[in-house]
């Protein structure tokens, strides 16, 4: 004989939805941590570019070359069909944040 749930409690899932939830979990966080070593690795590139400008006396900002990108992302945004809108947020921060680590080399 088996308990009933209590009322309002959730029945439990089957057995097979739990272990495609974990497999998916699991794509997840390995792409989380690929994310996070190519971020890595793009920052590195970037400290690169900083540390040129700041000894050629170039400005920390590009406006035409983050205008580009950004256009370049959406394009591929588009193509990989995730949303343009995200790909240019998530390149702004980026870009923020690289212009701010370029800020503090050329001091």
């Amino acid at each position: 004989m088996t308990a009933e749930p209590a009322a309002g409690a959730t029945p439990p899932a089957p057995a097979a939805a739990v272990r495609e939830l974990a497999r998916l979990r699991d794509s997840i966080d390995n792409l989380d941590a690929a994310l996070v070593h190519l971020l890595a690795e793009r920052f590195k590139c970037t400290q690169e570019v900083g540390v040129l400008k700041a000894a050629n006396g170039m400005p920390a900002a590009d406006p035409e070359r983050e205008a580009q990108q950004i256009d370049r992302l959406r394009r591929l945004a588009a193509e990989a069909k995730l949303d343009p809108e995200f790909a240019e947020k998530f390149l702004n921060f980026i870009i923020a944040e690289v212009l701010r680590h370029h800020e503090a080399i050329s001091q």
